[in-house]
């Protein structure tokens, strides 16, 4: 006869229940504020996220850290966003997928300019970027399940530096700034390249490979760990650098397209769902590189 210990069933109790192990997702911003293309997103120095696609593609909205949206801008005619990443304190540059640009706008005057035009984009899908603002741009074909990445130069000068990839979608830079991280949709696969200053790549291996989901965008935290966007899977997995899947976050929709990281201390998710047309939060256990980077570029201003 199985002798009866209370601490020992309630924590067993503790550990099958998936509603302790495993955190979910809030609704942050009201449903269907966005359109199914719902995408960016991207914090300031003062905790505001901006998002792509507002009410109607070609727009980006502002969203103050309580959850309330407003306009931001328009984008120029032809252009659609999708990937944001911030450059500095004031600037954050828009990955246009319409018009084979990266678009640069300022908070301050809500300008947006051109800063690269590549025709031989297929279509600029996500951002990533150092400290010094050397960008990469994921550029998949979905058609061909075929993709590349570019890197765009701080002077806003692009070249090719991956070819003949799967379908790229989601792009990261480590922490250390010596690995680049990207993703293909399709296949399934998280590759990892050694990164150089100069924005050259080398070595690719593979990180992981997930055996169903799509993937979408994603972001790192200071620890190195990624955050993955599974797009129709409606989750996040947690990926170590050594390739291991630490944890999984439920979200309330299904296409989770993209993350980023903020709130005071930087551990405050944001996640755009083009299913439900608006960005969903949670709580990480470690804070984001890019929420450490903005930190660093205000400390400058």
């Amino acid at each position: 006869m199985r002798k009866y210990v209370p601490g020992i069933l309630v924590l067993a109790l503790w550990i099958s229940s998936p509603l302790q192990a495993q955190t979910v997702t809030k609704t942050f911003t009201a449903e269907k504020e966005f359109t199914s293309n719902c995408e960016g997103p991207a914090v300031d120095a003062d905790g505001n996220i901006y998002a792509v696609n507002f009410a109607q593609d070609g727009t980006v909205a502002q969203v103050t850290p309580r959850g309330r949206t407003s306009f931001f801008r328009t984008l120029p005619k032809g252009s659609t966003g999708n990937g944001i990443r911030f450059g500095d304190a004031t600037t954050f540059y828009i990955a246009d997928f319409t018009g084979h640009n990266v678009l640069k706008a300022s908070v301050e005057d809500r300008e947006v300019t051109v800063f690269v035009h590549e025709p031989r984009m297929n279509q600029p899908n996500d951002l990533a970027i150092t400290r010094s603002g050397h960008l990469f741009c994921s550029d998949p074909n979905w058609k061909e399940s075929t993709g590349q990445v570019w890197h765009v130069s701080p002077e806003g000068k692009a070249r090719l530096v991956a070819e003949n990839m799967g379908t790229t979608n989601g792009i990261e830079v480590s922490p250390d700034e010596r690995t680049l991280y990207v993703n293909e949709s399709v296949q399934r696969n998280v590759w990892a390249f050694d990164l150089a200053a100069d924005g050259t790549l080398s070595n690719k291996r593979l990180l992981i490979k997930f055996d169903d989901g799509g993937m979408d965008g994603m972001r790192c935290d200071v620890a190195g760990n990624l955050y993955i966007t599974r797009y129709g899977k409606g989750e996040v997995a947690v990926v170590s650098p050594q390739g291991k899947v630490l944890r999984t976050i439920t979200t309330i929709g299904k296409n989770v397209s993209n993350i980023c990281f903020g709130g005071r201390k930087g551990k405050t998710c944001y996640i755009t769902l083009q299913d439900r047309g608006c960005l969903e939060t949670f709580r990480a256990k470690t804070a984001g590189r890019e929420w450490a980077m903005m930190k660093a570029f205000s400390s400058k201003k």
